[in-house]
């Protein structure tokens, strides 16, 4: 039996498959063990290291004794009319992160498609205060780890496997298609995020494409010409919601250390290296951005990266005041972009029934609690 020299404190599933075979090949194990163990985590799912049942018990006594297996916990979840999922987990710490399972949806001859999308978040809360969303409400209070970012897309297979549905092929996934773009920044946790990418994308991981794996970002210039460099075809989305600095400024501090020629400068890096469109985020904000001069300038940006502009009706946060534009005005929006020749869609919503937008299961959850506890001490 395996001496145990100190407590593990690495998640296993932050390990990348050269690493697990170092580890494996140090203890003087075979190296199909290798090749057994990752498809425990990534095809079987396995949430403790006692599943690994075909793996020798001095492997498994090893494993527990140099590394962490805990899966996420989930303390709610709430389905939308339209079969949106939104999953509020309890990490080891205690924090609670959020992701959001979008399902297969309806095509235009009536057939079902086969994409399930999962939107997965990089940190708990966010530190970049933009002044729509819930996500930095309550603050930033630490990145993600890679397995716990891995885990979430994990964590919501297991519970369709417990709820008693399949997966689309014997231990395949029922996630096909990941979006980096729930609470948090993806960017400013760079080296977890990478991690987790690689797990995703990798044949030994999930094997989910690099082209079906999307990382969005409010314009973190440097570590967008960082991902650049990756050779994976990782798709970029950009948060702009405001299409000149002023207006960005005012609802998107970030903007004030990468101003707009330096976002839209390194996006065009990004495209050079990749050979692939940027899609545009818009959220658009009664009375903040819905005005002419922003279609003038957005219109003007589209072009210059040659991309596709996503618009999406503000979805109000309770806390913020901020409003949602009427239907009048996302068309006006949308038609007067579209005569200036951009590629421009409005997105179906999904979700607004259970409060879908990031972060704010999250914010009602612990608003709750500091109550409870308020109450508690009061009594």
């Amino acid at each position: 039996m395996t001496d145990r020299i100190q407590a593990p404190n690495r998640e296993l599933r932050s390990l990348n498959a050269e690493e697990v075979e170092s580890t494996l090949a140090e203890w003087g194990h075979k190296s199909y063990r290798v090749t057994q163990l990752l498809g425990w985590l990534y095809k079987k799912r396995a949430s403790s290291i006692d599943e690994m049942s075909d793996l020798p018990q001095e492997l498994r006594e090893q494993l527990a004794g140099s590394f962490l297996l805990k899966p996420l916990e989930l303390v709610k979840e709430q389905r939308s009319r339209d079969g949106t999922v939104k999953f509020l987990w309890r990490l080891a710490d205690g924090e609670l992160i959020e992701s959001v399972l979008i399902p297969a949806s309806v095509g235009r001859e009536g057939n079902r498609s086969d994409r399930h999308t999962i939107c997965v978040s990089s940190q708990v809360g966010c530190a970049y205060g933009c002044k729509f969303c819930a996500s930095g409400l309550m603050g930033y209070k630490r990145n993600l780890d890679a397995s716990e970012i891995v885990d979430q897309v994990l964590a919501v297979e297991r519970w369709h496997l417990a709820s008693g549905g399949e997966l689309a092929k014997p231990q395949g996934g029922l996630v096909n298609n990941i979006v980096m773009m729930g609470m948090g920044e993806p960017l400013a946790n760079y080296d977890n995020l990478i991690r987790a990418l690689e797990i995703f994308n990798s044949s030994w991981g999930l094997n989910i494409g690099a082209r079906k794996i999307t990382v969005s970002t409010s314009g973190l210039a440097p570590q967008i010409r960082r991902l650049a460099e990756m050779p994976q075809q990782y798709h970029l989305a950009i948060s702009l919601h405001g299409a000149t600095d002023d207006v960005r400024d005012k609802i998107m501090p970030i903007n004030r250390k990468y101003p707009l020629e330096e976002l839209i400068s390194a996006c065009e890096a990004y495209q050079q290296a990749k050979g692939r469109m940027i899609w545009v985020e818009y959220i658009l904000i009664d009375d903040v951005n819905t005005g002419p001069e922003q279609v003038e300038a957005l219109s003007g940006l589209a072009k210059r990266l040659q991309c596709k502009v996503n618009l999406i009706p503000y979805n109000p946060v309770d806390g913020i005041e901020l409003k949602r534009p009427s239907d009048e005005t996302v068309g006006r929006f949308r038609d007067a972009l579209h005569r200036k020749g951009v590629r421009v869609t409005v997105r179906i919503e999904k979700g607004t029934d259970i409060d879908a937008a990031c972060g704010q299961l999250r914010l009602k959850s612990e608003k709750k609690t500091a109550v409870t506890q308020v109450v508690g001490q009061a009594g």
